[in-house]
């Protein structure tokens, strides 16, 4: 009996390149995942001319890097106009294409892409000038005959509806969570300056909604003069307004900016915090409530977009846009015991339907499907 060969995959994976971002992280735990599967044969390309080097370094062993004397700008400008250069200009012969970060490459295989969310459509005032190019993209991709892969049934809806896509050629596999038993929570004390605080992670950007949050955040301060509010994460744009909201603060100065972290140092943040606070106004998934709730740290988050999918009833969830709501849902998450030991409880139970091994082997079976081979 003749052995069914390898499936081919050439997995895009330029955001493993430079600061690493929610995507980036993603592309890392799925290549590591993916990697498992012997009867996989992986290819990460990176499209990039000054990062070609540093490919090599970001991949698992037994993932292929290849990278090709193009850059970036170029190549997307030309996927804009026409179906060249190929995606097998850097993978050579595969049997299926994932393109994992909206902007999928033209290809003689099947063609799987990503979508995280479509803020830049529901809110292209919150988008940078970049995303609001994607839409264009995403509308190629489909028009090519890709099959698109979304992160939630939430952004598989708008996907649908927007696009105006067939139905089955839209597929949700939810993202994994890394399992953690948490960080150093006295580290994390020290990152913050204080044993009691509200963490909140990510870049600051509108779509965060931390204007609200530091609002929200000065209404229960006055009761609790050892709470400080701690954001991790760098600037992005509209930083303005956060600034202006953190300066009009009775409290503004127990607000604290601590930047971009590195891994390590966001897990003991993480896991020292009296709560992590997640207010978004649209979210495709949400990672940073998960990683909250698997070392048992409460959550608020909001009512918007993918998180009471993904969150359940395993966080409070006020309407982002209302500020007394979120004062309320944190005041809660601190002051009542009860309240938080069953936040946690139920945290725990939820994330354990998340993990890269089922997102991976999910995946593996869409690529299968996709390349022509029945899923095992």
């Amino acid at each position: 009996m003749t052995e069914t060969p390898r499936l081919r995959v050439g997995v895009e994976a330029t955001a493993l390149l430079g600061p690493r971002t929610g995507v980036g992280q993603m592309v890392s735990h799925l290549l590591r995942a993916l990697a498992t599967h012997d009867d996989l044969d992986i290819t990460a390309f990176a499209v990039t001319l000054r990062g070609r080097r540093s490919l090599v370094h970001e991949v698992p062993r037994n993932v292929r890097a290849r990278t090709h004397h193009t850059p970036a700008r170029l190549t997307r400008m030309l996927w804009r106009h026409t179906p060249i250069p190929k995606a097998e200009l850097w993978t050579g012969a595969v049997d299926v294409v994932h393109a994992p970060n909206f902007v999928a490459p033209p290809a003689r295989a099947p063609v799987i892409a990503t979508v995280h969310d479509l803020s830049f459509v529901y809110y292209p005032e919150m988008s940078t000038p970049d995303a609001l190019t994607f839409p264009r993209y995403i509308k190629l991709a489909i028009d090519r005959g890709a099959v698109i892969h979304t992160v939630s049934d939430f952004v598989a809806a708008e996907v649908r509806e927007h696009f105006d896509v067939e139905p089955e050629r839209v597929v949700r596999v939810y993202s994994g969570l890394v399992p953690s038993t948490g960080g150093d929570a006295s580290h994390g004390h020290a990152l913050a300056g204080t044993e009691r605080y509200v963490i909140t992670l990510g870049t600051v950007e509108p779509r965060k909604n931390l204007p609200n949050l530091v609002r929200a955040f000065d209404a229960v301060a006055a009761a609790d003069p050892d709470l400080v509010l701690v954001v991790a994460g760098p600037d992005g744009w509209g930083v303005e307004e956060f600034d202006a909201a953190v300066a009009a603060a009775r409290h503004g100065n127990r607000v604290r900016r601590l930047g971009y972290v590195e891994d390590v140092d966001r897990r003991d943040l993480v896991a020292g915090a009296t709560t992590l606070a997640y207010p978004s106004i649209y979210e495709g998934f949400g990672h940073p409530p998960l990683e909250a709730m698997q070392i048992g740290i409460p959550v608020v988050a909001s009512n918007a977009g993918a998180l009471p999918e993904v969150l359940g009833d395993a966080a409070l969830l006020p309407d982002p846009a209302d500020v007394d709501a979120i004062a309320g849902a944190l005041q809660t998450v601190l002051t009542d015991d009860a309240v938080r030991a069953d936040l946690v409880s139920r945290g725990r139970e939820r994330v354990r339907r998340f993990t890269w091994e089922q997102t991976a082997n999910e995946l593996a079976d869409v690529y299968r499907r996709v390349a022509g081979r029945q899923p095992r």
